[in-house]
């Protein structure tokens, strides 16, 4: 008996060394991308119409799930330009190291229109000051459609729209007119677009080798609808007759006929997903599943389908709390938990989780435990998550917000961003990709969710103590602030926003300042276990 325990000691300690040395090398960009095998599957977006919520405002998202991406984010200010001016674009602008990154690589540009509107700068910019917000995920579509001949990538598309659009549908137009006159440059993308009225969901792919363009089509989504994207083109047939709810480019049929993709005269409805993408990714519909699974339960979807619809009506209306949690979802509670099979046997007799089960395994683990890997919707890899609320009844500095958190959804606290403010915290400016820092936000958060990994069933409960104190204060205190902006808007807007930068920024410094010391202390109260 003595023997066999001191083995299951070793075993377990081995188990907390390889974490121990996974966290080590996930500081790492270059090590966490090599690792990744599932390069396809890297973001989530939910999007959710005005009549489906909680409170009437429309919302979108964008879990960011990237080792590589920028962690620093900044306000682009509202610009007047002058007749003839030119706007540049850039390649990569998603990786760069701030605003003025010297390295940045030109790619070209085009004429600059005569005013440009504010926005939220993250990775992919979220949102401009009238309220407009775009989420994003990569489907990659057919390979024989990326083309070199153009300008516009994904990234700087969506800077463009933020820059020049106020609502979804004419995001859409500029989009069009824009990719059409100097060219789509990237692998197949979704954008979820959401105005204070109404929410859209657009696939936009390139032309084809040697051809300058694109080709896309977009969907309405209803106002007491949910939808998803998860990597994974979902748009099938359209109805371009119903102007109010389908959207494309002028090729979208004639390119796949081209292309040998689609014939009109089979019979065979054109469908674009299975045209110009595919369905083959069970981690991008395990997680279209789950959240239509979520929004509407009753329709009984099959965990192991290939399409389910387009969007579901909500059974109930859906706060930006509930769409946080389904963003912090692991499959728990379902056949595809990944933590299962990981339990111990305690000193009562009794059978429990092991303390270092984990949804967030790695590879290596994964292959040594014989777990089966699922893509969950919650992402240990993410840069960020990024919710956004428009709301229609109130001005747009007031209205528009974006819940952002660093990092792993599970681990961090989500804080509010008003569309309204002037600039960003300081060390929210700060990237961190290239290595640790303390004067980054990005690391505080990232290292109390590596640490986790640790003894994640202990440390997750300590983590989640202090992430649900600060949001809980937050949604609580939201209202009577919301109040006060308004009153101060109808006196003074610039007192208003300033107001609004101080208080979104007091509420991101306390919850830094709180992540540092978190980290601190669960170093020091874990490592015993060693």
């Amino acid at each position: 008996m003595a023997l066999l325990k001191l083995a299951k000691n070793l075993f377990l300690s081995s188990i907390i060394l390889i974490l121990a040395l996974c966290l080590i090398f996930s500081t790492s960009t270059q090590t966490e991308e090599v690792d990744e095998p599932y390069v396809d599957e890297g973001c989530t977006s939910i999007i959710v119409g005005k009549q489906a919520s909680f409170d009437g405002s429309t919302m979108t998202s964008h879990s960011c799930d990237s080792s590589t991406d920028r962690t620093w984010i900044n306000i682009a200010p509202h610009q007047k330009h002058k007749s003839g001016e030119m706007c540049k674009l850039y390649f990569e602008a998603k990786r760069t190291t701030g605003p003025d990154d010297p390295d940045r690589l030109d790619r070209g540009e085009i004429p600059q229109v005569l005013e440009t509107y504010a926005y939220i700068n993250t990775a992919y910019p979220c949102m401009n000051e009238h309220q407009l917000a775009i989420g994003e995920t990569t489907f990659g579509g057919k390979r024989e459609l990326r083309s070199q001949e153009g300008l516009i990538d994904c990234p700087e598309l969506y800077r463009l729209v933020l820059e020049r659009a106020k609502t979804a549908r004419e995001a859409i137009r500029i989009a069009d007119e824009l990719t059409k006159k100097y060219g789509y440059v990237d692998s197949g993308e979704c954008f979820t677009f959401a105005d204070p009225h109404e929410t859209w969901h657009f696939e936009i792919l390139g032309p084809g080798k040697g051809k300058k363009g694109a080709v896309w089509a977009a969907v309405r989504i209803p106002g007491d609808h949910v939808g998803v994207s998860a990597n994974a083109s979902r748009i099938r047939q359209i109805d371009l007759s119903d102007k109010d709810n389908y959207m494309a480019s002028d090729n979208v049929f004639s390119l796949a006929e081209e292309m040998g993709w689609w014939d009109s005269k089979s019979g065979k409805p054109f469908e674009f997903c299975y045209a110009y993408a595919s369905r083959r990714s069970m981690g991008s519909r395990r997680r279209e599943w789950r959240v239509l699974s979520i929004i509407a339960p009753s329709l009984y979807l099959d965990s192991n389908g290939e399409n389910f619809p387009f969007s579901v009506k909500a059974e109930k209306k859906l706060s930006m709390k509930d769409v946080l949690d389904i963003f912090r979802n692991t499959y728990q509670d379902t056949p595809y938990d990944m933590t299962k099979t990981l339990t111990t046997v305690n000193r009562k007799g009794e059978t429990v989780k092991s303390p270092v089960a984990s949804p967030f395994l790695n590879r290596d683990l994964m292959g040594l435990l014989k777990i089966s890997r699922e893509r969950t919707i919650c992402c240990p890899r993410a840069t960020y998550l990024q919710i956004t609320q428009s709301r229609s009844w109130l001005p747009d500095a007031i209205g528009g917000i974006v819940w952002l958190g660093y990092d792993n959804p599970a681990t961090t606290p989500h804080t509010p961003f008003y569309c309204g403010i002037t600039q960003m915290p300081e060390s929210y400016r700060v990237d961190g990709r290239r290595g640790f820092r303390r004067d980054c936000a990005w690391w505080a958060f990232r290292r109390v969710s590596q640490l986790a990994q640790f003894r994640w069933q202990l440390m997750s409960q300590d983590i989640e103590k202090v992430w649900k104190k600060i949001e809980e204060k937050t949604f609580a205190d939201q209202a009577e602030m919301e109040e006060e902006a308004l009153r101060l808007y109808k006196q003074n807007p610039r007192k208003a926003r300033e107001f609004l930068t101080k208080y979104c920024h007091d509420i991101a410094n306390k919850a830094v300042k709180a992540y540092w010391k978190l980290g601190d202390d669960l170093w020091g109260k874990y490592t015993r276990y060693f």
